[in-house]
């Protein structure tokens, strides 16, 4: 540990254990809870970025950890301000993201009375984090910070919540910081890698399928060689589609929420699936029904960060305890066998996926063709754009026909939390302002955080929205048709001019209601250089890229006759 003689205050032992653990931002609402924080961070290399409400701090935390691999730090104040934040760290424990969450406490000795926004932290987020700590004693501040570090980002990455008493913040303590904690990497052993290579030797289907979290750049390049090698097909799952590029020869699809008939049976005919980094839960399991539990049909190789994640639902053939660069690391010196039959197979289930999310082979009712607008997003896009959404039927045509071909590309909240597209992509710019941001959002979705988009402006932040208003909850009212066809009940919406909306918060804001208009009014919210809202007029029958909600209606009334 550093020495430091100094005697100083909880507030400011806290900031420097941030810089020592190299945190560069914090994102925040403010709070008298924890003023001395505040105050030490006046000073401090840190950048802050002051937010509107902390349910969209925590989602800009959560996207700065999904893009550096370190947590994201977030701070607000006890009470409503940590209950609001509660959606992003909901989000960080179901996606497997480095998160820590800050949060401002009662004074010790005012426990158990149920003081001023008072809130037992550990009995109400014991069960949606991986730790949740108060830290009493100022001299323990750094002990407690590296500790926190630790947890958020080894094994299975996920949130951790610090409480902060305020009479702590301001108490004098003398104590040495903490180094830099690095996440513990686990490495497969040599005798797994080679009953690996003997089971894929032998697969006449194989399949890969890459999820989680913990990947680098240099781990999703070296997997992309390791699959050549091996002519293995390769998949990701729902809204991890930056891990494999999309128009490699080698990729198949995405398996997630309206997956291509043709790669769920090839999922389910498969010999041999090798799942590298993911859990296969419920939404990329088909709702637990493509792998038997607990012991699937398939020889299933499983590597995971996490030993508890291994065989906790699917009983593996293989259970591999690493991370995902490790195994890769490992991965890339194995032998390869004649593997030349497999080479048709491959490309037969690419030529299915290219086929699947071509937009120009979709038609929709209505003006506004969101067939087309994808067209042109896929031409003129910035290659290494970041793209963000949170949840609702919209996000179909995102990750359905666009091609995610780099790493980092994808902010997507796999727990299907509304909300996270603004604010995400608000971190993401902050945090990378060199690179294209670009938010998908339905109507609903975007008014959930929608008022981040003044801290946008407020950073000067050119990110584009662009807000899908079909003026309901589509999502629910899809479910509504197809399971109480015609009776609508509490999914309609009376939205504003989005357009003006932005223009009111300081940005660029167009409404957008032809096809042949998306394109020109993108250019000029692009040439703008403010953060922009370009407010798409979606026709409410074009559901999904496949039925009307008529259509849904009619089939769903048809069943319930028979």
């Amino acid at each position: 540990m550093q020495n430091n003689s100094q005697s100083r205050p909880g507030g400011e032992i806290i900031v420097d254990q941030l810089v020592r653990q190299g945190v560069d931002h914090v994102f925040c609402v403010p709070g008298e809870s924890y003023l001395a924080v505040l105050d030490a961070l006046h000073d401090a290399s840190i950048n802050v970025t002051v937010c509107r409400q902390e349910g969209g701090a925590a989602m800009m935390a959560e996207a700065h950890g999904k893009l550096t691999g370190r947590p994201g730090i977030c701070m607000v104040t006890r009470g409503p301000g940590i209950s609001n934040a509660l959606a992003g760290i909901h989000i960080a424990k179901q996606d497997s993201t480095p998160l820590i969450v800050f949060v401002g406490q009662i004074e010790t000795g005012m426990r158990e009375r149920e003081a001023f926004q008072e809130v037992d932290y550990r009995a109400v987020f014991g069960t949606q984090t991986k730790w949740t700590t108060e830290i009493d004693d100022a001299a323990r501040i750094p002990e407690l910070i590296a500790r926190a570090f630790h947890v958020a980002m080894s094994g299975r990455p996920g949130p951790v919540v610090v409480a902060l008493p305020e009479d702590m913040l301001v108490q004098l303590a003398t104590v040495a910081d903490a180094p830099r904690v690095e996440p513990v990497e686990s490495a497969p052993a040599p005798e797994h890698m080679a009953q690996m290579a003997t089971l894929l030797a032998g697969a006449k289907k194989p399949l890969a399928i890459l999820g989680g979290s913990r990947w680098t750049q240099e781990a999703v390049n070296n997997f992309v060689r390791f699959a050549e090698r091996q002519q293995l097909p390769v998949a990701v799952q729902f809204r991890r589609q930056h891990l494999f590029p999309s128009s490699h020869p080698n990729f198949v699809g995405d398996i997630g929420l309206g997956i291509n008939p043709k790669l769920l049976k090839m999922a389910q005919e498969a010999d041999v699936i090798l799942l590298v980094g993911g859990r296969m839960s419920e939404i990329a399991s088909q709702s637990y029904t493509l792998l038997d539990i607990p012991v699937p049909k398939q020889t299933l190789i499983h590597v995971h960060p996490d030993s508890q994640e291994l065989n906790r639902v699917y009983q593996a053939t293989l259970a591999i305890n690493a991370t995902p660069v490790q195994f890769v690391n490992a991965a890339t010196g194995l032998s390869v066998s004649d593997q030349g039959t497999r080479k048709d197979y491959v490309d037969a289930a690419h030529a299915a996926y290219l086929e699947w999310s071509d937009p120009q082979s979709v038609s929709t009712p209505g003006d506004l063709q969101m067939g087309k607008v994808m067209a042109y997003l896929e031409n003129n896009l910035e290659p290494d754009a970041i793209l963000t959404n949170g949840a609702g039927n919209y996000a179909t045509w995102l990750h359905r026909f666009h091609r995610f071909n780099h790493f980092n590309t994808q902010l997507a909240p796999t727990s299907g939390s509304m909300g996270y597209g603004a604010p995400a992509a608000v971190g993401a710019k902050r945090v990378m302002p060199q690179r294209q941001v670009v938010c998908f959002a339905g109507d609903g979705c975007f008014l959930m955080h929608g008022q981040e988009f003044a801290t946008a402006v407020q950073y000067g932040l050119n990110i584009i929205v662009l807000v899908f208003d079909n003026s309901m909850y589509g999502t629910i009212r899809m479910h509504q048709e197809k399971h109480y066809p015609g009776r609508v009940s509490a999914t309609d919406l009376q939205n504003p001019d989005f357009a003006a909306y932005a223009v009111a918060f300081g940005g660029h804001g167009e409404r957008v209601e032809k096809s042949e208009d998306f394109g020109p009014a993108f250019e000029r919210a692009v040439a703008s250089g403010k953060p922009a809202i370009l407010h798409c007029l979606i026709d409410p029958q074009a559901i999904t890229p496949t039925a009307t909600l008529d259509q849904l209606r009619a089939a769903a009334e048809k069943s319930q006759t028979k």
